[in-house]
């Protein structure tokens, strides 16, 4: 994403939490709500719909399968994974490229929307696997950018500790799309047999038409960056801009591009620690609830009420991450949820039980990615390695996405899924024990940071080291 650019050439010496080292905080009370306020209205909405709309599109394929995809193309089940693979190997290409590029966000990313919306109405209109797959491979290659560009896009417009409730604004969305998807499919597969199109068609039609829609509407909505924003005053925007300075966010001297901080993005200790949790993080869920004994379209229904606990949840826990400044901590938490939501569906085979296990488990993978995003966001620094820590950390959980993927069709079939559900209660327990990890050795590096700062002055430090620096204080 391109840089914010109003900058300022002033570096206090700061917190990770954004409170300064050695130099007076901006404060102004009246501004302090209000600008924040202002942005909350202006740009959540619309990254929010847009990570609705990704995340509608993508597993939109999954009530699709419920509604008769693989009856009427013949597929098998290795065949149906293999067209979900298809989707994420471009769509894990696509993640650096598109955080890495200089083509404004308020062009970038309505240009990705409307262009997947095109792709996944086309999928409506296939009639064979191999159009399937053609498909499925357009929508990743288009949708791959979303994510990561989103979350580095909202860490130009929020310091530090006001980012998590931000990315769980808009990644809460991810779970009320499993509930608005499922009520949406639900009704959209009522129009089976209309116009000579099946209901699973339609699914990926009206869906497609609706992104497509909103990609145009949203060239109009999104601000390039707080200095662009025209619903901020010249004022607001000053201090939209002091405080991202103060923070760590902006830092002109610091913030060009060169190879060295890719790298680091990739290979920072910190970064693979929390990279390990991402790929670890996924789950599957529409077939899992017909697999429980439900009709195709009862378990369009089943799925919305553990996904809008899991909304609820998110948006809770990511206040208090805030709050309390406690990233590890809300991963722990999480990997506890999913620890005895998989531990409760694999124990027991009634079907009551097993799809209470789904109020745990989905709530537990769902909140756990605001944390994991923003934990990651706020230790890398300065720009290009954040922007590559950031993309990094989507690579993983995709790349994760894919093993999901396998183990809930041909290596794990319904209706137990047992060999799944012990890998997936496998890994829940080592995103717990990673996020410890992180936290123990972020711990210690902080020491080692303040015992320099005692004996040293900002002034003999090395320019350039971004996070490594021991006036960044890393986020635990």
């Amino acid at each position: 994403m391109d840089k914010v650019s109003s900058r300022s050439s002033t570096d206090p010496e700061k917190h990770a939490d954004g409170s300064s080292l050695g130099s007076e905080p901006v404060v102004n009370p009246v501004l302090e709500a209000k600008v924040w306020r202002k942005l909350d209205l202006w740009i959540l909405p619309v990254v929010s719909i847009f990570y609705l709309l990704s995340f509608l599109d993508r597993t939109n394929i999954g009530n699709a399968k419920v509604a008769g995809l693989m009856t009427q193309l013949h597929m098998t089940p290795r065949q149906y994974s293999i067209a979900l693979t298809v989707t994420y190997v471009p769509y894990i290409a696509a993640e650096l490229p598109s955080n890495l590029h200089t083509v404004g966000p308020n062009w970038m990313l309505p240009t990705m929307i409307t262009l997947w919306g095109v792709v996944t109405a086309c999928q409506g209109t296939v009639k064979t696997y191999g159009g399937l797959l053609a498909c499925r491979f357009f929508l990743g290659l288009l949708e791959g950018g979303v994510f990561p560009g989103i979350v580095l896009y909202l860490s130009f417009f929020y310091p530090r500790m006001r980012l998590q409730t931000r990315v769980a604004g808009f990644f809460s969305t991810a779970s009320l799309s499993g509930a608005f998807g499922g009520i949406l499919a639900y009704g959209i597969i009522q129009l089976n047999g209309q116009h000579g199109h099946s209901g699973w068609q339609w699914i990926f039609i009206i869906e497609g038409v609706i992104t497509v829609f909103f990609g145009l509407l949203s060239f109009f909505l999104l601000p390039a960056s707080p200095a662009t924003a025209r619903f901020l005053n010249e004022e607001e925007r000053a201090y939209v801009n002091a405080k991202l300075v103060e923070d760590g966010v902006i830092n002109e001297s610091a913030d060009g591009f060169n190879w060295g901080d890719v790298v680091k993005g990739f290979f920072s200790i910190h970064i693979m620690l929390v990279g390990v949790i991402f790929f670890f993080s996924g789950t599957f869920t529409p077939s899992i609830v017909q697999s429980l004994g439900y009709t195709a379209s009862r378990a369009q229904l089943m799925s919305v009420p553990p996904f809008s606990v899991a909304f609820v949840l998110t948006m809770i826990t990511s206040w208090v991450s805030d709050r309390y400044r406690c990233r590890g901590l809300v991963t722990i938490f999480a990997s506890v949820l999913c620890v005895v939501g998989f531990a409760m569906f694999l124990g027991s085979k009634n079907h009551h039980v097993q799809y209470g296990s789904l109020f745990l488990s989905i709530p537990g993978t769902y909140l756990m990615a605001p944390a994991i995003s923003t934990w990651n966001a706020n230790n890398a620094a300065p720009y290009v390695r954040r922007a590559t820590a950031i993309a990094f950390g989507f690579i993983m959980t995709n790349s994760g996405g894919i093993l999901a993927t396998w183990l809930l069709g041909t290596l794990s079939p319904a209706p137990l899924y047992t060999k799944a559900t012990r890998i997936l209660l496998s890994f829940s327990v080592l995103m717990g024990a990673f996020a410890l990890l992180n936290i123990l050795y972020l711990t210690r590096e902080n020491k080692k940071k303040a015992e320099v700062r005692a004996n040293s002055s900002r002034s003999n430090e090395e320019v350039g080291l971004g996070d490594r620096s021991a006036w960044f204080v890393y986020s635990l």
